[in-house]
């Protein structure tokens, strides 16, 4: 069971088998969002592998493949939220590559991308998810934490 801090603290949890980043990379990368988008919240994140991935998208989002973030939010009474973020290391590494950079920038952008979605950020879907705001921000916090 996850518990939510009080409000005005933080907390993030890491799991899953063979994390590709320590731990406090991890627990700096969500935090340091968390910490500047003002939100109050206790997020778990969890490494997985292909095959772990594509039946959590398959459970819950009816995608039968895998993919490289799902994140899922669960609002508190008192405003805080309780969220969970799984990231696919195998996606990671194949986005790297067929980018050209570095699986740990990679990792960092998809942790990034999945707590803006625990706050309560969206984008468009398809090509126009680029250009959103949610993307613009992002890819802010991505320069400031490489």
């Amino acid at each position: 069971m996850t518990l939510v801090p009080p409000p005005g603290r933080l907390a993030v949890v890491v799991g899953g088998a063979a994390a590709p980043v320590a731990a406090a990379l991890v627990r700096h990368t969500v935090s340091h969002v968390l910490r500047h988008e003002g939100a109050d919240a206790h997020v778990a994140v969890t490494f997985l592998g292909k095959d772990a991935m594509r039946r959590l998208n398959q459970r819950h989002l009816d995608h039968d493949w895998p993919t490289d973030v799902i994140s899922f939010a669960l609002p508190q009474p008192d405003g805080a939220v309780t969220g969970d973020i799984y990231i696919c290391r195998y996606m990671a590494a194949r986005e790297a590559r067929r980018r050209g950079l570095a699986v740990r920038e990679e990792l960092v952008r998809l942790m990034v991308h999945g707590t803006l979605h625990v706050i309560g950020h969206v984008h468009d879907e398809g090509e126009a998810r680029t250009r959103s705001p949610m993307w613009t921000l992002q890819e802010h916090y991505v320069r400031e934490l490489s």
